[in-house]
């Protein structure tokens, strides 16, 4: 069974897929696929460098995410032309690393943690979505405390993203993240059960 992850920022979806993995679901991850396609050799690092020029580059040839941000920031142009060639690459790398983790596993659960999943509309290539939820006063908390961040910025960027009662909403299985860990903990050990009585 192949199902998406997701939540907002600072909702605990990090802590979550670390419990999943620990027992023994294999979770592919969107942000370390997005540093993976862009590595020196790969396609997508040689398309950006192609649609925005050398200047993106470090001197030994990686990426250089801050010039690029700044040839991006502020540009929905070029911020679409780069999503172009990163999403489509970071999707296939996912397939793939999913892909193999069925083969040399039947039958095991495979999880693919996307923040944007609902965004960018891929809920539907799942069999079913994991949503990790807390209402939205704690997620502002969580996000002050952990970013060392002013309330006004803080929510600016929870407004980022798709409302998390929404998410919650679209969701075929919610972890309610607004306890302890403990309680956390008990939800997803409880959600793999039901997966694998199944």
């Amino acid at each position: 069974m192949r199902i998406g992850l997701t939540g907002g920022i600072a909702s605990g979806k990090s802590t979550v897929s670390r419990m999943l993995h620990e027992n023994g679901v294999f979770v592919s991850d969107a942000d370390e696929a997005a540093r993976a396609v862009v590595l020196p050799g790969k396609p997508a690092l040689a398309e950006v460098v192609a649609a925005f020029g050398e200047q993106v580059l470090l001197a030994e040839g990686s990426l250089d995410r801050a010039a690029l941000g700044r040839i991006v920031f502020g540009q929905p142009d070029k911020l679409k032309r780069l999503e172009s060639i990163l999403h489509p690459a970071i999707r296939q790398h996912m397939k793939e690393e999913m892909d193999r983790a069925e083969a040399e596993q039947p039958g095991r659960l495979v999880a693919a943690d996307i923040p944007l999943l609902f965004e960018t509309g891929q809920d539907s290539s799942y069999e079913g979505v994991l949503v990790v939820y807390v209402p939205v006063h704690i997620q502002l908390e969580r996000l002050m405390a952990r970013n060392g961040m002013e309330r006004e910025e803080a929510l600016r960027r929870i407004g980022l993203q798709m409302d998390l009662e929404e998410k919650k909403r679209r969701a075929d299985w919610v972890i309610d993240n607004s306890g302890t860990e403990e309680q956390t903990r008990e939800q997803v050990m409880r959600f793999l059960a039901d997966r694998r009585s199944l």
